[in-house]
């Protein structure tokens, strides 16, 4: 199978590749043509099915494994596959690890890790809201495993959330060992649960996008709704460290102009949004390199307003 993120203009295509969205439209002449995402397990690809009612080209939709027939070719500076037959594709002719993106670390390992540092938590009512979402409730759990913690930007794969949520905690505990000041219980507790409500926000892979509860209220909000249930449950919970683990969970983006309800006023809230910040954007640079196809430089990226270079030469 040739993936992807190896394909180059010119490049006769025959693999079989799951259709993550198609869309019916119409050229200017009125004409009905098929505009398509493909997708494996190293990226997407646009695709233009122009004759979609010849004897070639099988009916096909979201979410369906494709045998695909085409060429590649350069629209507008990106690559799009140019299809002149497409079958679909039974189960048992593919391999559906080949076409989701998955986090390279082993899923239960880093969730061992998660909870030998929630074990570690001092303080009893923060240990017991941790241990409420992430050891008794299998449902939040299963989801919280699959997940991804972000569409496309960083983590965009299945174990995002895990390894995300698992490297801005253990950054957070550095942070401790740094500054003391810190309240260790309260900074861990807020860093393991900053993006739970991105279990509600995306949808699982295949199709990881935005739920329509994810478009109204976002995973900020939501996730400190989701706090606010489970302390309400747990007897005697402290209304201000309550409130204290929410303002972390609503301040974690850091500014307004990036989503967050509410600046940090507490030096854990700050903290929490270094950590978050560090992790994404160090992710999002390792995922670009990742994807380079020579060191040295790679041209204008827009997440990072600047041309970044690859130092591994």
């Amino acid at each position: 199978m040739k993936f992807i993120k190896d394909l180059k203009a010119g490049d006769r295509v025959a693999d079989i590749y799951m259709c993550k969205h198609k869309l019916i439209a119409t050229t200017k002449n009125g004409k009905e043509y098929y505009s398509v995402t493909l997708q494996d397990k190293t990226g997407t690809v646009d695709a233009k099915v122009w004759e979609p009612n010849s004897d070639g080209i099988d009916e096909f939709d979201d979410t369906d494994y494709v045998d695909v027939f085409g060429e590649v070719t350069s629209f507008n500076g990106a690559l799009q596959i140019n299809v002149k037959r497409a079958r679909k594709c039974h189960e048992g002719e593919y391999d559906p690890s080949l076409y989701l993106p998955v986090s390279k670390k082993d899923i239960e390992v880093m969730y061992k890790e998660l909870l030998g540092i929630i074990s570690g938590i001092s303080n009893p009512y923060l240990k017991k809201l941790l241990e409420e979402f992430f050891v008794k409730d299998t449902k939040f759990i299963d989801q919280f495993k699959k997940s991804s913690a972000a569409k496309t930007v960083h983590h965009g794969f299945i174990g995002g959330l895990l390894e995300h949520t698992l490297s801005v905690t253990k950054l957070c505990d550095y942070y401790c060992t740094a500054y003391p000041k810190l309240n260790r219980d309260l900074l861990l507790t807020a860093a393991i649960c900053h993006d739970i409500g991105k279990t509600r926000e995306l949808s699982l892979f295949p199709v990881n996008d935005y739920t329509d509860e994810g478009q109204f209220l976002g995973h900020i909000v939501m996730g400190a709704e989701m706090i606010g249930v489970k302390a309400a449950a747990i007897e005697g919970f402290p209304i201000l460290l309550k409130q204290e683990l929410q303002h972390c969970i609503l301040a974690h983006h850091g500014e307004y102009e990036y989503g967050s309800p509410k600046k940090p006023s507490i030096i854990e809230a700050v903290a929490l949004n270094l950590a978050d910040n560090t992790d994404a954007k160090m992710e999002t640079f390792t995922e670009i390199l990742d994807n380079a196809a020579a060191p040295g430089w790679q041209g204008y990226n827009k997440f990072f307003e600047t041309n970044i270079y690859d130092t591994n030469i």
